[in-house]
């Protein structure tokens, strides 16, 4: 890091300083919640959803490219987001819309992190799907486990942004799981990517059970509300750890026995999932490749959510 990047200018003092700093920040996903509420509503109306999602042009356009994929064209295309919700159907607007929200926000290259675009991307999607499987397995949520998932490293996009306006030159390596980069991000800016993260999802107007568990995600114990949520989103970040690594590098520690408890899952129970995180992600990466119309519909299946 550069030598005049060693003290904050005095105006941040917190997470929630830099967040209001920032002027461009990412495209807002308030889709996402609002988007939980109607889903969760037996008297919502596919018109509410499509009026929803209608709302940020970027996730429309999005939403359609996927509705004209190869896992839903069946060979004919769509040009409404009316068409492609209902080609999609209802319980799996949830997914099509937050793979549409990752797709905006999380692909950019982040230099602070030594992050391609592509990673940044395949490792939230991962987090998400790890997440949500968790879910299902020890009866939380699934739709807020998903979205923590999902949104969990998104203060790394809010710290990049900022260095990349105050033209500082910083790097945070990554000491891997569990510790990760909040070293040195709390060596220079005196908090986490998770304390911006949590922040970000505040400004959003995100509520505070999604919140709490992305501030917590290190020490997901200490949680005083939402213990239980930040511990299996910690467990999340390890099989996302070990579902994207490549095949020579060293698997990290298992999270602390008292993690585990919490949620409850066995010690053993965590390393038999990394297989299902795996084939998730590779049906998800097909899943968003357009353009294999012609070519014809591949045989992967859209990874359909289990009920509980």
């Amino acid at each position: 890091m550069s030598p005049d990047s060693a003290v904050l200018p005095p105006s941040l003092q917190t997470p929630h300083d830099l967040v209001r700093d920032l002027k461009h920040l990412p495209s807002a996903p308030k889709v996402l919640p609002r988007l939980k509420q109607l889903l969760s509503d037996g008297n919502s109306s596919m018109y509410e959803i499509v009026a929803l999602v209608r709302l940020d042009p970027a996730i429309a356009a999005r939403v359609l490219q996927m509705g004209n994929s190869a896992f839903f064209s069946n060979g004919t295309r769509c040009f409404t987001v009316e068409e492609a919700v209902n080609r999609v159907g209802y319980t799996q607007v949830y997914d099509m819309v937050s793979y549409a929200v990752a797709s905006q926000v999380l692909v950019r290259p982040l230099e602070v992190y030594g992050l391609e675009a592509d990673d940044l991307w395949k490792l939230s999607v991962a987090c998400a799907l790890a997440a949500e499987i968790l879910a299902v397995r020890t009866g939380q949520d699934r739709d807020v486990a998903y979205t923590v998932g999902l949104l969990h490293s998104i203060g790394m996009v809010v710290i990049d942004e900022w260095a990349l306006r105050q033209q500082r030159h910083l790097v945070f390596p990554s000491m891997g799981f569990p510790r990760e980069t909040i070293e040195a991000e709390r060596a220079l800016l005196g908090f986490t990517q998770a304390d911006a993260g949590s922040a970000l999802l505040q400004h959003w107007g995100f509520p505070r059970l999604m919140c709490e568990p992305v501030r917590w995600q290190y020490a997901p114990r200490a949680s005083a509300a939402q213990a239980r949520m930040a511990c299996l989103l910690h467990c999340a970040k390890w099989l996302r750890s070990v579902a994207c690594a490549d095949g020579t590098a060293e698997r990290p520690p298992l999270p602390h026995e008292s993690v585990l408890q919490l949620i409850p899952l066995g010690k053993g129970e965590l390393p038999s999932l990394v297989g299902e995180v795996q084939r998730r992600l590779q049906d998800v990466s097909s899943l968003l490749e357009t353009g294999q119309t012609e070519r014809g519909v591949r045989s992967h299946r859209f990874p359909v959510k289990p009920t509980h």
